[in-house]
């Protein structure tokens, strides 16, 4: 398994991963500012930290199969 993980790893940092890579980081960077979003907007709330961090992730990970549902690997 982590042998994978490494290889995955290596062919990233080559380029020789994912097929459109910008198409990757715009994607991946809209869901991080929604959840940094929701969880700004949360933390100024009177509630436990926990909560606020919990939500932006969860958010976060609803949001990332939406996006990258389209993503293409090489």
């Amino acid at each position: 398994m982590i042998e994978i993980g490494w290889y995955s790893v290596k062919l990233f940092l080559k380029g020789k991963l994912i097929r459109d890579p910008l198409h990757f980081l715009q994607q991946t960077l809209i869901a991080v500012t929604v959840g940094l979003l929701v969880f700004i907007l949360l933390a100024q709330a009177a509630i436990p930290l926990c909560i606020p961090v919990t939500l932006s992730s969860l958010t976060t990970g609803l949001m990332m199969p939406f996006l990258l549902k389209d993503f293409k690997m090489k």
